[in-house]
């Protein structure tokens, strides 16, 4: 975090760790343009959010594939919730793939939110938790729930025959659930999965694999698809643009 640029996330509890990933908010107060890069995460992420040059809007973006550079205007300030792909599931109550490297904007009043809950991000992530446990099914498929859970736990590196072994769920059902749902393959997300856990590692100064890479080069490259940069230079972060990187430095 730095004064020109500002961001905080906070974690959800328990109930909604299967669902939501964090709670959070950025804001840019300064009077210029903030440049920063998107890399795949593994993420959906609903924004709301103003600034002086647009009006209050929200905001779906679905999962991406590849990096992507963004500007954020002057004096901008998002709230966000960034949910795993089963909280767009049950609690979006969605399928995103049509919006796959893409967006769409939503009603202004998506969920009873306006310009008034941006008065502090307190008082607004008290709203969205309420309005998320309304929102919290009853019971969630539990084939679903273990498919997920077992992805999470292997950051990615588990092979569709082995997870449809221990689910009993077929590998064909699994990808056939992934693309209708997300928009992707089960096999192009765990790639999503293994790199956000390798920017873990790079954000320690590790610049070679600690995960199931072939070799030095396969990881190279790897990195570089999602991210757009080598390693090295995604260590570097100039002018804290790969805000990802940025928060697993923090943590």
């Amino acid at each position: 975090m730095n004064n020109d640029f500002n961001y905080k996330f906070i974690l959800p509890d328990d109930s909604f760790s299967d669902l939501v990933e964090n709670i959070g908010m950025f804001h840019n107060p300064s009077d210029r343009v903030k440049e920063v890069v998107l890399m795949p995460d593994g993420r959906v992420d609903l924004f709301f959010m103003q600034s002086e040059s647009a009006p209050f809007q929200v905001i779906l973006i679905g999962l991406e594939t590849f990096p992507e550079q963004q500007d954020i205007p002057p004096h901008t300030l998002a709230y966000k919730i960034s949910f795993k792909p089963l909280g767009v599931e049950y609690l979006l109550q969605t399928a995103i793939a049509d919006i796959l490297n893409s967006a769409k904007i939503l009603s202004p009043d998506f969920w009873g939110f306006g310009p008034d809950d941006f008065k502090d991000f307190d008082t607004f992530h008290q709203k969205i938790v309420q309005k998320l446990n309304e929102l919290l099914p009853h019971e969630i498929d539990e084939r679903k729930r273990q498919l997920f859970e077992l992805i999470y736990a292997s950051n990615g590196e588990i092979k569709v025959a082995e997870l449809s072994e221990k689910i009993s769920w077929s590998s064909r059902q699994i990808n056939r659930y992934f693309n209708k749902q997300f928009g992707l393959s089960l096999n192009a997300f765990c790639k999503i999965l293994r790199f956000k856990a390798s920017l873990q590692h790079i954000a320690q100064g590790q610049l070679f694999p600690e995960l199931n890479f072939t070799d030095q080069a396969h990881f190279i490259k790897e990195i570089k698809k999602f991210s757009g940069v080598v390693p090295s230079e995604l260590l570097k972060n100039k002018d804290d643009r790969f805000i990802l990187l940025s928060v697993l430095k923090e943590e």
